[in-house]
C-alpha cells in the first residue's frame, strides 16, 4: 500500500508587500545620484561605487521575481509548485556577488598602480546618502533572513552598507592625512568580506538543489523517531530533501505487521504528526510493506529495525 499525505505549508516570516519594489526604486535613485556626483565632483571613486550599486539591480529583480513565483500554485508540470525559485535565485545571486567581488579586487589593485585624487566632500555627502539607503534595505531584509534567496540579498546590501562606511571613514582619513592608498585598501577589505559571505550561500543553495539532506537533520534520528511508533518494525529507503526555505519533504518505506487498513492509517497519522512536530517535515510520503515480504530496493546498506519485541 502506498500512502501519500501532505500537511499545510507552515508559516514563514515574510516581508511587507512592495518592500522589494521600494528597494529597487531606492537603489536606482542612489545609482543616479552617485553617477551625477561622480561627474560633477570628478570622482572616479563615486562612479565606481555607482557601478557597484548598479550590480544590485539584477539581484533585487531576481529576488522580486522569485518572491512572486514562490506563491504560485502547483500545476500539472510543476507538482511541487515554484518553491525552489527562491533557492535558484539565491544560487544565481551568489554567483553575481562572486563576479562583483572579483571586479572589486581588480579595481582595488588597479588603484594601487594608478592612484586617483579623491574629492572628499562628494565622497562624504554621497556615502552618508548611500549608507541611509543600503542600511535601510539591510534592516528591512533581516525579517526575511530565513529565506535563502532573501539572505543572499541581505548579504549583498550589508556588504554595500559596509562599503559606504568604509568610503566615509576613508574620506575623513584622506582629508586628514592625504593618504590616497586608503581608498583601494578599503576596496580590498570589502571585496574580501563579500567573497567570504557568499561561500556559505553557494554551498547551501547547491546542497539543496542537489536534493541533499537538510543541514540540521540526521537521518538516523529521523528513522529512530519513526521506529518508536507502535507497530513500526522497520524503516528503509529514506529520502529527505528541501522544497524551499525551511520546507522539507520525506519519503520512506515502513514495514508493519499484517493489519486492517484503518489500523495502518493510524500509524500513518502518527508518523506524519511526529515528523512535523519534531523535524518540521510537512510533506510526507510513506509506503507500507507487510512483514515477511522480501527486502528489496534499500537505499541504505542496512535498514533501521525496531528494538521492540
Amino acid at each position: 500500500m502506498h500512502v501519500h499525505r501532505r500537511e499545510g505549508t507552515h508559516a514563514h516570516e515574510k516581508l511587507a508587500p512592495g518592500f522589494l519594489s521600494g528597494a529597487l526604486l531606492a537603489t536606482l535613485t542612489l545609482v543616479a545620484a552617485e553617477f551625477l556626483g561622480g561627474y560633477l565632483g570628478h570622482s572616479i571613486a563615486l562612479v565606481s561605487d555607482a557601478v557597484h550599486n548598479l550590480s544590485d539591480i539584477p539581484t533585487i529583480l531576481i529576488s522580486w521575481i522569485a518572491a512572486h513565483w514562490v506563491e504560485r500554485p502547483a500545476d500539472a508540470e510543476r507538482t511541487f509548485g515554484y518553491r525552489r525559485a527562491g533557492i535558484l535565485a539565491a544560487f544565481t545571486n551568489a554567483l553575481l556577488l562572486m563576479f562583483v567581488a572579483l571586479a572589486l579586487f581588480w579595481e582595488a589593485f588597479d588603484r594601487f598602480r594608478h592612484p586617483v585624487a579623491v574629492h572628499e566632500q562628494w565622497m562624504i555627502g554621497l556615502a552618508v546618502f548611500a549608507l541611509a539607503i543600503n542600511g535601510g534595505i539591510t534592516l528591512g531584509l533581516v525579517r526575511g533572513r530565513r529565506d535563502l534567496n532573501l539572505r543572499a540579498l541581505l548579504v549583498h546590501n550589508f556588504g554595500d552598507a559596509l562599503s559606504n562606511i568604509g568610503i566615509l571613514a576613508g574620506a575623513f582619513a584622506i582629508r586628514v592625512s592625504g593618504a590616497q592608498w586608503l581608498d583601494p585598501a578599503l576596496g580590498l577589505l570589502i571585496a574580501g568580506f563579500v567573497l567570504w559571505s557568499i561561500i556559505g550561500i553557494l554551498r547551501e543553495s547547491a546542497h539543496i538543489l542537489l536534493e541533499g539532506l537538510p543541514r540540521q537533520m540526521r537521518l538516523p534520528d529521523v528513522a529512530h523517531a519513526i521506529l518508536e511508533i507502535p507497530g513500526v518494525q522497520e524503516v528503509h529507503d529514506i529520502h529527505i530533501w528541501t522544497l524551499g526555505a525551511g520546507d522539507h519533504a520525506l519519503s520512506c518505506h515502513v514495514r508493519i505487521p499484517d493489519m486492517h487498513m484503518e489500523e495502518s492509517e493510524k500509524i500513518l497519522a502518527e508518523v506524519c504528526a511526529r515528523l512535523s512536530q519534531a523535524f518540521g517535515i510537512h510533506h510526507t510520503t510513506v509506503q507500507f510493506e507487510r512483514a515477511g515480504l522480501p527486502e528489496t530496493g534499500f537505499y541504505m546498506p542496512e535498514p533501521f529495525h525496531s528494538s521492540k519485541s
